[in-house]
């Protein structure tokens, strides 16, 4: 550590890593630096929105460099591995040293994990990875030239990012296209590998509440279902149960990962995908100047930008206790929401922690106007600019 000012050096520039580096850059008095491989910072909810002209998504892109504080140092540059040993990371074009490490940096989108998956994508108009930004926005196009047959959304079997965005995909197209008087004419189904349509525990009453609309509604679930190999030519999903369904239009949920330089070069995943810390405290037991949020912390709660925002606070103040020499506080909760989409002005929230639901499955106009309306412009003025009133 320097005489006066510690290095913070925090990898990755999105939800968890830009609004950590700007909170502590108004908390201490330390040289904060920010390493993404690319300036482009995109709200990630509005993916599934998206093909519905909900949102656009050139309204929802920032220059990361203009969302940082501007005493946060940016660095473009691609990370090849970590050791921690050494306090020192290596990129492509150069190396850093650090007193703290910050991982940030989300997880690995693998639609080619999947045989034909990324094929099917790049050569056929049926096949959108809605989790790509691109593939999002030309699923606009699709969902309207959508003329009946089978809408078919699948889960693969690793942890993804906002467990929900599948089933609000699967929803808003079942009222678009009931909208376009098509309703008759088609089919949606969502494939999970587990037996959920959304969870167990602390999710049970938005998955009793997310049953009761999809039978209302007609849309099926298949659960048991692995995705295993897309025939994009015949346009069939097999399964690793042996299993095999039919599409029309798919959106399948890519695989993913934790990013190769954390999994294979370095030692903080302890063999595992994800950099491995204390589910409380978000410290990493082995190397303690080391810190996880986001998608890419292995922790056991669902993968938001509102798990990565009460994380962040948690970061924050045990990068300061930690500074300090104190001891740091296990005050995360698990605690995320997800916004629960169910049809144009409709909602519910699905807000728990690691042990309890929170808010009540309620599905309400106030939901939709909150989700739509108010949070992206928390995420992109007040949140990402390190402030956050609710802590």
């Amino acid at each position: 550590m320097t005489a006066n000012r510690p290095s913070v050096l925090v990898l990755g520039a999105g939800a968890g890593g830009t609004m950590t580096a700007n909170a502590l850059r108004r908390r201490l008095d330390a040289d904060v630096t920010v390493i993404d491989k690319g300036r482009t910072h995109r709200y990630q909810p509005a993916y599934y929105l998206i093909p519905f002209d909900y949102m656009e998504l050139a309204d929802q892109e920032r220059d990361t460099r203009e969302l940082l504080h501007d005493e946060v140092s940016f660095v473009e540059d691609e990370v090849t591995g970590i050791d921690p040993d050494d306090r020192r990371v290596e990129g492509e074009a150069d190396s850093y040293e650090y007193d703290v490490l910050i991982t940030a940096v989300g997880n690995d989108r693998r639609p080619d994990a999947v045989p034909g998956m990324l094929e099917g994508w790049n050569r056929t108009d049926s096949v959108y990875p809605f989790y790509h930004a691109s593939a999002a926005a030309a699923l606009g196009d699709a969902v309207d030239e959508f003329d009946g047959g089978r809408f078919l959304v699948t889960v693969p079997d690793t942890p993804i990012k906002c467990g929900g965005a599948p089933l609000k995909l699967t929803m808003l197209m079942e009222e678009h296209i009931r909208k376009r008087g098509l309703r008759d004419d088609a089919e949606l189904v969502m494939t999970k590998p587990g037996a959920e349509v959304f969870g167990t525990g602390p999710k049970a009453p938005y998955q009793e509440r997310i049953e009761e609309i999809w039978d209302e509604r007609d849309i099926t679930f298949v659960p048991e279902f692995t995705v295993s190999e897309v025939d994009y030519e015949e346009q069939v999903v097999r399964s690793a149960e042996g299993d095999s369904l039919e599409y029309d239009l798919y959106a399948p949920v890519p695989p993913q990962y934790g990013h190769e330089f954390v999994v294979e070069n370095s030692p903080l995943t302890d063999g595992g995908e994800y950099v491995s810390v204390d589910d409380n405290t978000l410290q990493h037991e082995t190397y303690p100047e080391v810190f996880a949020l986001g998608d890419n912390a292995d922790v056991p709660t669902s993968r938001t930008a509102s798990a990565a925002r009460k994380q962040s606070h948690v970061v924050v103040d045990n990068v300061e206790r930690y500074l300090d020499g104190r001891s740091p506080a296990p005050d995360y909760d698990g605690y995320t929401a997800c916004p629960i989409l169910t049809e144009e002005g409709k909602a519910m929230i699905a807000e728990f922690d690691y042990e309890d639901s929170i808010s009540a499955p309620i599905v309400s106009r106030l939901n939709w106007f909150l989700d739509v309306n108010v949070i992206p412009s928390l995420y992109w003025n007040v949140w990402m600019r390190g402030y956050d009133p609710v802590p």
